[in-house]
């Protein structure tokens, strides 16, 4: 049995760190993303955001949006759409083209939403979405919570 992590024992601000773990995406029947050389990035009371690096996706299922959001650890994000044919899913994926120093090794790794696409895991098993449509974390059963982004927990 792999040993649970508590979320609330997660750094704030937070770090990224390579994870060896496959990590797979996807929708409308396709393989949108697949890798095993990923990165999480871990906060406290967030379940970790995987990164993976764009040349193990599927990038012509994703065009720009000109959306973008700061974070104040990670700097500057630009958000793109997911095209699947005739379906556009809006802002399924954001990266870091130009990231903060301590986050060099996410440039322009892909991040998504599992809640806006049709399955993504880790290490085999398929993940849940962390709560709310803000933060695009990947809950897996070997997490333990509360996770922040369900209504009420914007404060925390």
């Amino acid at each position: 049995m792999t040993a649970r992590e508590s979320v609330w024992d997660y750094p704030r601000p937070p770090r990224a760190e390579p994870t060896p773990r496959r990590l797979t995406v996807t929708a409308g029947g396709r393989t949108v993303a697949d890798t095993t050389r990923g990165w999480r990035v871990l906060e406290t009371s967030h379940p970790p955001t995987y990164y993976i690096p764009p040349e193990d996706a599927d990038r012509s299922l994703l065009r720009p949006n000109g959306r973008t959001s700061v974070c104040e650890f990670k700097g500057v994000a630009h958000y793109f759409d997911l095209v699947l044919g005739e379906e556009v899913r809006p802002s399924a994926a954001w990266a870091y083209p130009d990231p903060t120093p301590g986050f060099a090794p996410i440039a322009g790794h892909l991040c998504f939403y599992a809640s806006r696409v049709d399955a993504c895991t880790v290490g085999g098993e398929p993940v849940q979405a962390q709560p709310g449509d803000f933060y695009g974390g990947w809950i897996t059963s070997d997490l333990e919570g509360p996770f922040k982004g369900a209504p009420g927990s914007l404060g925390w």
